[in-house]
């Protein structure tokens, strides 16, 4: 396992070596291209060519939708255990953005002028579900819940069939659970071509939601500005920041858990105060990686992707997370530093506060959505909340009490600036 110091002279071009490697390659980002070109200018014909190269699906057009009968077919049929725990979740997720939701407001500017803001629900989003080696019902909680509280009146469901064309019932019923009614059985990155582009048979989105593979997510980037992405969500990253106060068996469990996702691109970061700390948590990651059903695949998740990283003091691992921006990130230290590292961590997706927060609890039931920035991203982008699926737009109204105080401002302005029109639209009201 590697382990770099901060203390060495070159440790910062190792480790932006290191992250580096969860970008887009040239070949992906022409692969990429090149399908969603193709979905651009062949519509459902390249759709169908798609499902069937990738997914191994004969899908006609007729067929890329799932009908409402079937999802609600697929919910009578659920588990009574699995539905509890759906339910469960939503309700978490939907107590936590509540608190979050916009709120239209008015008042007075400096000149006296009626100024303010409103929100309102975009009108129709898209959400990528990934299929992935697993249905991932905790996906859609994490998204279509958040689009129903904003509000949003059109919400596209994209996710990847089977070789017959069948969607896990996990999901359908989970869709239906989630208030869901357009579904279509197409996903990766044909599928971000549709809502992006969209087809005779499917319609463009205004904005693409949701999680994504190394693939997907370089698709979402090559379609933004046709329509809006909500960030950058990529291939699962964590990071543990421990120090002797952490277990190091709960520390292992944890950065196996994100190992366990199964794209072979995840980034899994441990950043120690000491050697020893270190070297505990390693010991305890191979002892439990012998327990796990998919030990191979782990291994090779932990031989290309995982990182640790030894610092002399939690100042020196602050600077570190803030520069690495992971996905999610567990603070495994004293309590009596967990407030000012809070405060300081300022680029992290999510933190988790404590030896008995594991990232599994924000991935399916704590109440914050899970689809959060990934690759550095976290620098610029923050986790998906309900706003997302919003747009602001500010209200201005003057009376000429106000106009008038506003009027040198503006005629000193267009002076600077030589906008002699924009000036007259305002003396001409003042004379």
């Amino acid at each position: 396992m590697r382990i770099l110091s901060f203390a060495t002279k070159n440790f910062a071009d190792e480790l932006a070596a290191f992250c580096r490697t969860a970008g887009a390659s040239k070949e992906m980002s022409d692969s990429v291209a090149a399908i969603l070109a193709d979905v651009r200018e062949r519509g459902d014909a390249a759709i169908a060519y798609y499902a069937a190269k990738f997914d191994g699906a004969k899908l006609a057009p007729r067929n890329f939708i799932v009908k409402p009968d079937d999802l609600a077919a697929a919910a009578k049929r659920l588990a009574p255990a699995d539905k509890k725990a759906i339910l469960a979740a939503h309700e978490s997720v939907l107590a936590f953005n509540a608190k979050s939701l916009p709120k239209n407001w008015t008042g007075k500017n400096p000149q006296g002028a009626e100024v303010g803001e409103v929100h309102h629900p975009l009108r129709r989003v898209g959400i990528n579900v990934p299929r992935g080696q697993v249905p991932l019902p905790s996906t859609a909680i994490m998204t279509i819940t958040l689009a129903k509280l904003a509000g949003v009146p059109q919400i596209a469901v994209f996710t990847p069939c089977d070789s017959s064309g069948r969607v896990a019932d996990i999901l359908l019923a989970t869709f239906h659970l989630c208030g869901v009614t357009e579904v279509y059985r197409v996903g990766g990155v044909y599928g971000v071509g549709a809502m992006a582009f969209g087809t005779t048979s499917i319609p463009a989105v205004d904005k693409i939601f949701g999680p994504s593979n190394a693939y997907v997510c370089e698709a979402m980037r090559q379609v933004f500005g046709t329509v809006g992405v909500a960030g950058l969500p990529g291939p699962s990253e964590v990071m543990i920041l421990a120090d002797e106060t952490a277990r190091p068996d709960f520390a292992a469990s944890d950065l196996l858990a994100q190992a366990e996702h199964g794209s072979g691109k995840e980034k899994i970061y441990l950043v120690g105060t000491s050697r020893a700390v270190i070297d505990a948590i390693h010991r305890e990651v191979q002892s439990q990686l012998k327990l796990l059903k998919r030990a191979e695949q782990l291994r090779h998740a932990l031989q290309h992707g995982f990182l640790s990283i030894e610092v002399a003091s939690l100042a020196q691992a602050v600077e570190v997370a803030n520069y690495i921006a992971p996905e999610h990130l567990e603070l495994l230290v004293k309590d009596g530093a967990v407030k000012s590292l809070v405060r300081e961590l300022t680029t992290a997706g999510a933190i988790m506060v404590g030896n008995y927060t594991p990232t599994a609890l924000g991935d399916f039931i704590a109440g914050p959505s899970h689809v959060l920035p990934t690759g550095r991203t976290g620098r610029f982008f923050s986790g998906l909340r309900v706003a997302d699926f919003m747009r602001r737009t500010s209200v201005i109204r003057y009376d000429k009490a106000a106009l008038k105080k506003a009027a040198p401002t503006v005629a000193a302005f267009a002076q600077m600036e030589q906008l002699d029109a924009h000036g007259r639209s305002v003396e001409i009201r003042t004379r």
